[in-house]
């Protein structure tokens, strides 16, 4: 195996000998030929192997947080365990989350933590995946042929919607794509049928289709559920993909975290058998870093480095991994493939409201049964409520997409949950991961719940971004300790610096990282005023 190839599993490698303990970088470079340099800087760059000490990680999500996360990880350091606190661990809809070594366990109270007598390897992991373990996935009722993905419905590894893609044209199969208006469901919302005639198009035959598995936009867990419900769509529709832009090896980067949605990917691939042809399908772990959402940063990770976003253009379907052609979706995204293959692009384009498709929203936070919901898209806020058994007390906010959307009030409720609309309001559909808030709930602490995240997890490769997130971290800390004229003042140039993030930074971290600032001043004046 030459250095190149070594480079691309030292993450895996480092994994193996239980991250950066003392030493491990020298033995690792000397085993693999990486210089030591890059192997302890690489390593330092993901959370779950810089610090192997920590052993037990309390989710510091802001659902987790609302549900006592932070009264668990308080007690967690009382009894003694080697634990940190951590970024969202996406089982926001089963809060507070605890991850224990890379098994996630879910809805432990702090009773469950006392009764170890302070030996953190007696915290019970959750037994494997179960309709107890699952998220609410719904509503139910509705007919398979108005669901594009079915979270309900049974896995079906016939390989039929494979084999109707090998007898169209690939031409033809792009086309049905690019014709059935899905865009990518992870974020950006890009037409996936451009991205399909960018790969196609390059002079270059070796190309790669990725998986973007790595789901860490706090108040998402939609991905989470698809794996494990419905892992024969992911793979199906990942092999679709790839016998149509001609690619023959499939790389799956699964967020480090994920270890059951893992083994059901492993098992859906072993149900096909040779029903998907000669494709090759690769397994990868990320190791704690939400900028590897970034599809950029991931291939990154994936070539065995820090997990950094890449200057576009180029953009993947020209330059990606390791320099080929590459097409990257969002598991929902590729999840949908099959579906559309089998039953039409205008099939799926009538199942939406304002847009095509159906989408998945996630929904946690004060609602009596937070989980997974597929609706048309262009649903509103109330109707993702009633599906998800009514709010619980009186509805105050609401983060529509994640962290990065920001936050909007309670009179945008019946405001279309899409990609147009949401921008409008000057937040965006994102993740889809809704959380919502009621009025029991300091909106200026919750601000500066979601500002600290995006601090945590800033890659640190733009100045705007890195500096940008700590500026407004701090200016929001000191308004809310309001103990001096200055602290009163502390967010004037809270805008101007939103503004230097948002046109300055690589990548859509820096870009959208003051939302719940800017948009909480923008829609709950008299949070962030002291009259």
């Amino acid at each position: 195996m030459t250095g190149t190839d070594k480079r691309s599993e030292l993450l895996a490698i480092l994994q193996e000998h239980g991250g950066l303990t003392p030493g491990v970088a020298r033995r690792v470079a000397e085993e693999t030929g990486v210089p030591e340099a890059h192997v302890f800087g690489t390593g330092s760059f993901f959370h779950l192997l810089a610090d192997p000490s920590v052993k037990v990680r309390v989710c510091m999500g802001l659902s987790c947080q609302m549900d006592g996360a932070r009264e668990l990880l308080e007690e967690a350091e009382r009894l003694g365990f080697p634990v940190a606190g951590a970024s969202c661990l996406a089982a926001c809809d089963r809060p507070p989350a605890v991850l224990k070594d890379r098994a996630t366990l879910v809805e432990v109270e702090r009773e469950d933590l006392a009764r170890t007598g302070g030996d953190w390897t007696k915290i019970e992991p959750v037994a494997e995946p179960t309709d107890d373990w699952l998220g609410i996935v719904g509503p139910e009722g509705v007919p398979d042929d108005q669901l594009a993905v079915n979270l309900l419905g049974a896995p079906d590894y016939s390989g039929a919607a494979f084999a109707a893609a090998q007898r169209m044209d690939a031409d033809a199969v792009v086309e049905t794509i690019a014709e059935s208006g899905l865009q990518g469901r992870g974020g950006a919302g890009f037409p996936a049928g451009i991205k399909w005639k960018g790969v196609r198009a390059q002079a270059e035959t070796r190309r790669y289709v990725v998986l973007n598995a790595d789901e860490g936009e706090p108040g998402t867990f939609k991905d989470r559920e698809v794996m494990l419900r419905r892992p024969d769509l992911v793979i199906e529709g990942l092999a679709i993909a790839a016998h149509t832009v001609g690619a023959e090896d499939v790389y799956l980067y699964l967020r480090g975290e994920f270890g059951a949605p893992w083994r059901h990917l492993e098992q859906a691939i072993a149900s096909f058998g040779d029903r998907l042809g000669a494709i090759r399908f690769h397994l990868h772990a990320g190791h704690g870093a939400y900028i590897c959402g970034e599809e950029t940063a991931l291939l990154e990770a994936l070539e065995g480095k820090r997990g950094m976003p890449r200057l576009k253009p180029p953009f993947p379907t020209e330059h990606g991994l390791w320099g080929k052609p590459t097409l990257i979706h969002n598991v929902e995204t590729i999840a949908c493939v099959p579906k559309i293959i089998r039953e039409g692009a205008a099939w799926f384009s009538a199942l939406g409201r304002t847009g095509p498709g159906t989408k998945l929203y996630c929904i946690s936070g004060h609602v009596v049964r937070p989980g997974v919901y597929e609706l048309p898209l262009g649903a509103t806020l109330d109707e993702l409520a009633q599906a998800a058994g009514g709010y619980v007390g009186t509805l105050y906010a609401f983060s529509p997409g994640g962290a990065s959307s920001g936050f909007l009030p309670a009179a945008e409720r019946g405001r279309a949950l899409d990609f147009k609309a949401l921008a409008e309001a000057g937040s965006m559909l994102g993740s889809a991961g809704v959380v919502v808030l009621n009025d029991s709930v300091d909106l200026a602490w919750a601000v500066r719940q979601q500002l600290r995240f995006f601090e945590i997890e800033s890659c640190g490769q733009c100045a705007p971004c890195r500096i940008g997130t700590r500026f407004l971290r701090e200016n929001v800390e000191a308004f809310i300790r309001g103990e001096s004229d200055s602290d009163a003042k502390a967010l004037t140039h809270a805008a101007e610096a939103a503004w230097e993030m948002n046109e300055g930074s690589i990548c859509g971290l820096g870009q959208a990282a003051a939302l719940p600032l800017t948009t909480t001043m923008k829609y709950f004046q008299d949070v962030f005023s002291h009259e």
